[in-house]
């Protein structure tokens, strides 16, 4: 039996702005609008939050996530997904995380891993990025990461916490001679 909806979290960002949109986080939000024009149910957004740039790009991030729902298989989705980025003005050329007016990235979906050629479910570097993790923590705190048994807001919270400051070794340094 099919099932009448799969979920996925979507995580969206931008830090270029565009024409019509303006700047990134309002290219965020027609996003979130499009991506419901297309059919797909936005459940629930999170807030949008900025974040430093990855590799070479300069500008800052705007980023959130959603959860949709969909009968669309997480091929369909990329697909979808792909077509609104490059309608929002994405090039792509072959430079990883360069700036872009939109991305969007499948992270989770309820029907657990996934792999192909052109899609990774879960998306293999979500786990490292708190501006992934932030704004899902809103939106899917309780999503179970299928490759261990931790939630979102677990590894949310792991990624984020504190770190002591680490003490000298022993060894102590000589002032003089």
């Amino acid at each position: 039996m099919v099932p009448a909806s799969h979920q996925y979290l979507i995580a969206l960002g931008s830090n270029q702005r565009h024409p019509r949109h303006g700047p990134p986080p309002q290219v965020l939000r027609a996003a979130l609008a499009a991506i419901a024009g297309e059919g797909l149910a936005v459940e629930v957004a999170s807030p949008i939050i900025t974040s430093a740039p990855v590799g070479p790009s300069r500008r800052r991030y705007a980023n959130a996530a959603a959860r949709i729902a969909t009968r669309l298989d997480p091929p369909a989705v990329l697909a979808l997904l792909q077509r609104l980025e490059t309608r929002f003005g994405r090039v792509r050329r072959g430079q990883r995380w360069g700036a872009r007016t939109l991305d969007l990235d499948v992270i989770l979906w309820s029907g657990g891993p996934w792999r192909s050629k052109t899609l990774k479910i879960p998306h293999p570097l979500y786990r490292q990025r708190s501006f992934v993790l932030t704004p899902a923590a809103t939106v899917a705190p309780d999503w179970r990461d299928p490759a261990g048994t931790c939630t979102i807001r677990h590894l949310h919270a792991r990624l984020t916490r504190p770190r002591p400051i680490r003490r000298a070794s022993a060894h102590r340094l000589r002032v003089g001679p």
